[in-house]
This record gives C-alpha cells, structure tokens and sequence, in this order.
C-alpha cells in the first residue's frame, strides 16, 4: 500500500486543501496511509482533528511529510522550497501548470521526481470523476453569478409592486464551457435574463435547454479546440472580428461574465477598452480568465477596481478559493479518483517496498505524467521547454 501525503498550500489567498476528511477515510479504508501537514485543511474549515479521526496522521511541516509520504498531493504547483525537499523518486499529483511552469519542471526533472498534472487530464468519459477543471469550474461560475449580485446597483429578477415594475438583469455569459452553464444556471435561478456566445455552435442546445438565449454571431470559426477537448487559440484576426461582432451585447449587458481560457496561453480578449466605455455606469464585468491575463482589456489580475465610466471590474484570481469548503471537496473526489487509477495500474511495489511505475498502461496515466526519471514526458511541456 502507498504513503500519502497532504501538503499545507503556501501560495497566498490559496485556502483549498487537496484532500479533505471524507476522501482520506476512503483512501485509509483501501488500506492506504495518509499523512497530513498540520494546518492543510484549516482554510477549508477541515481540522487537524478531523483529518485523525478518519485515520490520518498529522505531521508538523513540509519537510516531515516529505521523509514520510512517497506521493505528495497538491492543489497549487510547488513553490521553490517545497521544490528543494522533494526526494528523488517522490510522486507529487496536482494542478501543476506546467505550460507556464517550465522553471517548476525543469525542478521537478533534475530532482528526479515523478509529476502528474491533473488540469493535462484528457477529456474522455472515463475521467470525468477525476476532472478538475470541471469541478473547479462549477464552483468559479456560480461564484461569478453571487458576485455580480453583489456589486451590481439592481436586483436581478422580474419584480411587479405596487411602486412600479423592476426588469430583470441583463447578464451575458462569454466562454460557454462548464464554468460558462453553471454561471447561466445560477443567474436563471436568480431571475436574470440571460444570454450566452461561444465560439462553438454546438453548445447552443446545452444554452437553450437551461433557459438562456443563445447569441448567434456572423463568424466561422475552425477547429475551435483540440483533439482532447481543450480550447485551441484563436487567431488574432478572428478575435477582432469577435469583439466587433460582440459591441453591442456588451454594451446592452449589466452584469457580463467572461470565462474563455486557453491552457498555457494568454487568454483571448473579448472586451477592448472602447466596448467597456460603451457600458452603462453601475455595469460588472466578473473576468474568470483574470489569472490567464483577462478576457477584458481593462481587467487587473487579482485586483478589483472601477473603470472611468463606471464599470466595476472584478479580476479575482483565486475565485474556487472563494468557496473553499466544496471547492476542496469536489478537488478531493478528483485526486482521490486519480490516486484510485494510479495505484491500480500505474504503480505497484516492489519486494523491497520501493514503487515500480508502468506509466504507459492506460491513458490518463500517460497523458497526465509531466515528470519521470529524470526527463520531461510530457509531449506539450517537452515541446514548450525547448522553444
């Protein structure tokens, strides 16, 4: 059976854990042991005590469950300390970033540490469980709604009183993926009337069938993502045409959430500075896309702040962060699904109780692994490091 371990995240305002009580419970009972670094799931409102009560064994710091775990479980990459503790031959499972990480794997491969990524995950049925963009996603889209609510000067819903008829909020949705049709479930529920734009036609049943409108525009777009299922850059003429296109249901819009992200590239710029200008005062843009650069010209990375004419822009870069408690928990499935796989058919140990990986027996395995003896086995990372 494998040691794990559950790092305490270093990187500030980051308060998730990447594997909360009920999840180590189910890896204990499988027979595997869990060590936890004191503090991990303080943020996340998992305490040390709870963390014992599943059979978990709490160590005081990085270090201390670096000697004891042989798999060190993350949300955020490593920073450089952490970097500097790992042994050769330790696994550490997380989000890694590694397209924008390449110093943090170039780390990871001359220390001889063995690295997956979950966010390289294929998008295949069989991962679904696993899949933590998705589930980071639905907790960052209904965060988007509840904080347009928050600063936008109206109500949101339909409202008929004897002082006078209130109309709903108009609220559009740019990037219809899973964090895309959680924000337009959630802004419906709230008596919003909504309306959506994504390059993809194909999504615009799922719009539909969720009460929101689909906003057709007057642009081919081809081979809008990858073979496995992320979105693929665009060129920068088909943006511009895109923010031409788009003048109008922005500047009609008083709550606009924009979620269209590229893995390990900037983010595509939806909104210029002249179609924020063109907003109403009082009007929220809710840029998901922030930590990735923005979808919104005017968007500040981690900062929140009111354009000249009025325009609240909110460019949190740490939204799942924000819901901790079921930002942490559907994480943990997640890790606690991959680990599952992982040591079913990626790894088993030897007669001196040492892990013998076979990393090229199923697919998410393989397509995950960043790191390994020594060298970079992931084909995007491998390509990027040597541009």
């Amino acid at each position: 059976m494998v040691k794990i371990g559950v790092a305490r995240e270093t990187l500030p305002g980051e308060r998730r854990v990447a594997l909360v009580a009920d999840s180590v419970k189910r890896l204990v009972a499988k027979g595997h042991t869990v060590f936890v670094e004191s503090g991990a799931g303080q943020e996340a409102f998992v305490s040390n005590a709870a963390y014992q009560g599943v059979g978990a064994e709490i160590v005081a710091n990085f270090s201390d469950l670096v000697s004891q775990a042989e798999v060190i479980v993350k949300v955020r990459p490593p920073s450089t300390l952490e970097l500097d503790a790992l042994k050769e031959g330790q696994v550490v499972v997380g989000m890694l970033q590694p397209l924008t990480h390449l110093d943090m794997v170039s780390a990871l491969q001359n220390r001889g540490v063995t690295s997956f990524s979950l966010d390289a995950l294929p998008r295949i049925s069989r991962a679904q469980s696993m899949d933590v963009l998705s589930s980071q996603a639905t907790v960052s889209g209904y965060r988007a709604v509840v904080v347009g609510t928050c600063y936008l000067p109206k109500l949101f819903p339909l409202l008929m009183t004897a002082a006078g008829t209130i109309t709903p909020a108009r609220v559009l949705i740019l990037g219809v993926g899973v964090a895309g049709l959680q924000a337009i479930a959630t802004a419906k529920r709230l008596g919003a009337q909504v309306q959506a734009f994504d390059t993809r036609p194909a999504v615009k049943e799922q719009v539909e069938s969720l009460g929101a409108s689909f906003l057709t525009l007057p642009l081919t777009v081809a081979a809008a993502e990858t073979a496995g299922g992320y979105a693929r850059q665009l060129d920068e003429d088909i943006e511009a045409q895109e923010r031409d296109l788009l003048k109008d249901p922005v500047a009609a819009a008083d709550v606009i959430i924009t979620t269209a992200m590229v893995p390990g590239a900037r983010a595509p710029q939806l909104i210029s500075e002249s179609m924020v200008q063109a907003m109403k005062p009082g009007s929220v843009i809710v840029d998901l896309a922030a930590e990735s650069g923005g979808n919104c010209a005017l968007t500040r990375p981690g900062n929140q702040w009111i354009s000249p004419g009025g325009v609240l822009i909110e460019g949190s870069i740490d939204v799942p962060s924000q819901v901790p408690a079921h930002a942490s928990q559907l994480y943990g499935h997640n890790i606690q699904e991959f680990l599952s796989l992982l040591f079913q058919v990626g790894v088993h140990q030897t007669d001196s109780g040492t892990l013998d990986w076979t990393l090229d027996q199923d697919e998410i395995i393989q397509t995950t692994c960043i790191t390994h003896a020594h060298r970079i086995v992931h084909s995007a990372t491998l390509e990027r490091s040597h541009a």
